[in-house]
């Protein structure tokens, strides 16, 4: 449900929370108060045990078409584009920071455009489900802005250099099937069995191992900046963590009773 005025719609059903960046008129364009409201959602999922995934989507035919444009015009015209874009950029980075931060696996659903920070959102979750009609876009250059939200980083570790300098230089437009080739989308469906298949897939990974998968969130989001001998040693450390936990006794005794495990 999603309170009057409000910019998000937030549903809870067994275990999950899907958040809806609620926008439609504005192809979910997000301006500081939305951006603050997800957020404050995602801290607030972060930490409730009760909550095993997050699906995060958008309303209408749109993802997020990043930042508010209209809103950016307001402020330029006011003289204050530099505190509007010192303000955007922060909540967009606690946005995104809350992302790869949860410490459970986070679905993000693309219905249509990805672009400018959108992308940085979507890019941030774990799992990507793209509709046919969906396409990603940096958008940055051709405002003349400097990518946020984790553009710059998440761009190069999945492409390469030499790619991510291809799309963030040509202000390209990546359609669904070229975003799977690239492995920016996990998954592409039709339109009309994405919202059924991003909240199987959610159930899905809900189901499973939540606190091995935040060790896996934590481990891999390191793998390019720790040296082996770290990685080693925080792999260690989190298989006596998930050894001290129910999951993984309960995944041994059910890979010797011959049955799938149940890890809720």
């Amino acid at each position: 449900m999603a309170a009057p005025g409000s910019a998000l719609k937030i549903e809870r059903r067994d275990g999950i929370v899907e958040l809806r960046i609620n926008r439609p008129d504005r192809l979910n364009a997000l301006d500081i108060p939305s951006l603050k409201e997800l957020r404050e959602a995602l801290q607030g999922i972060c930490v409730d045990p009760s909550v095993r995934a997050v699906l995060l989507t958008g309303e209408g035919r749109a993802f997020c078409a990043g930042g508010d444009v209209a809103v950016m015009e307001e402020y330029r015209e006011k003289g204050q584009l530099p505190r509007l874009f010192h303000d955007l950029t922060g909540e967009q980075e606690l946005a995104v920071r809350e992302i790869l931060g949860m410490p459970k696996p986070v679905v993000a659903a693309l219905p249509g455009v990805a672009a400018g920070g959108g992308l940085s959102l979507a890019l941030a979750a774990d799992w990507r489900i793209a509709s046919t009609d969906a396409f990603l876009v940096p958008a940055f250059p051709a405002l003349g802005a400097v990518p946020d939200g984790g553009l710059t980083y998440f761009l190069p570790h999945f492409l390469g250099i030499g790619l991510a300098q291809e799309l963030l230089f040509t202000h390209a437009r990546v359609p669904a099937a070229r975003a799977r080739e690239l492995g920016l989308v996990h998954e592409v469906v039709e339109p009309g069995a994405l919202a059924a298949r991003a909240r199987a897939r959610t159930e899905e990974l809900a189901n499973g191992p939540v606190f091995a998968y935040g060790w896996m969130k934590q481990l891999m989001s390191g793998a390019f900046s720790q040296s082996l001998e770290t990685q080693l040693a925080l792999e260690r450390r989190g298989a006596v963590e998930a050894a001290e936990r129910n999951e993984l006794p309960e995944g041994i005794r059910a890979f010797r009773e011959k049955r799938p495990p149940r890890f809720r």
